[in-house]
């Protein structure tokens, strides 16, 4: 019951993939690299994935109701610390790398030359009485429809488009967004995961250049709640707030103004 992505087939090639669907190289039990549980390949659906830094790659698996299986990119330190916080000092399966392959803020990918970065800033958000992980993304310029050159910026209607809802009051909890998801494994986030237009597995609609480091407070609170608070605005309505407060302060001018959009998504791993 293995599943092995096409991207991590890709990286480890054909034969050392076939090895792991046959049984021949596969675990007969893990600790799963989300949530920490055992696992059993035999009786139950596994994911592998991938940790790949510049010069090694390593093996991990985890349940695949916590987490698709795919490659994450991450750096040679980095990959160490995730070997160590997997396995608990021991040894993990290792394969080489295919040629090629408070808030905290960081930029999600630029696909080509003058593209909008999505910027995304984790914090903990309080609604009603309970503090609530969650990211604000915001773009470094304005967003134009896919397959024009605008002019005028339509990130908020393409969120709406693809179910998001206005934000008229940050005290009221975000509704739930069917389909996408928040990837965080090893306690770092990853991606946030939307639905394949061709009915295949979740894509990154963001991901991280470098994985996000969380703080513990963030990590546990989503570990507690499996959920996850989406904002997103347009470019300028939030900027790079220092701490929680001025965030949330933010955040409500940008409700107010009418520039605030948001969706709850469930964790699709955590450590």
């Amino acid at each position: 019951m293995l599943d092995v992505s096409d991207e991590v087939r890709a990286e480890i090639g054909d034969e050392e993939a076939d090895r792991l669907l046959s049984g021949e190289s596969a675990p007969g039990s893990y600790d799963c690299a989300s949530c920490r549980t055992q696992g059993d390949p035999v009786r139950e659906r596994t994911s592998t994935l991938l940790f790949v830094g510049e010069e090694t790659a390593v093996l991990a698996f985890a349940h695949a109701g916590c987490v698709p299986s795919r490659v994450v990119q991450i750096s040679e330190d980095e990959l160490k610390g995730a070997v160590r916080s997997i396995t608990g000092g021991q040894p993990a399966p290792s394969v080489p790398v295919h040629p090629g392959a408070g808030p905290r803020p960081s930029d999600g990918p630029r696909t080509s030359p003058g593209q909008a970065v999505l910027g995304v800033t984790s914090g903990l958000i309080l609604i009603g009485n309970d503090l609530h992980p969650a990211l604000v993304v915001e773009p470094t310029a304005p967003i134009a429809r896919p397959g024009t050159t605008g002019p005028g910026d339509v990130f908020l209607p393409l969120l709406i488009e693809q179910g998001f809802v206005p934000v008229h009051d940050v005290n009221r909890r975000p509704v739930p967004l069917g389909g996408w998801s928040v990837l965080l494994a090893a306690g770092q986030l990853h991606a946030v995961l939307q639905p394949s237009a061709t009915g295949g597995k979740p894509v990154a609609w963001w991901q991280a250049h470098q994985p996000l480091q969380v703080t513990e407070e963030w990590r546990l609170a989503a570990a507690t709640s499996r959920t996850v608070m989406v904002y997103a605005a347009p470019v300028g309505a939030i900027g790079q707030q220092p701490r929680e407060d001025l965030l949330r302060d933010a955040l409500e001018k940008a409700a107010a103004g009418g520039q605030l959009v948001a969706a709850a998504m469930p964790l699709a791993g955590t450590s």
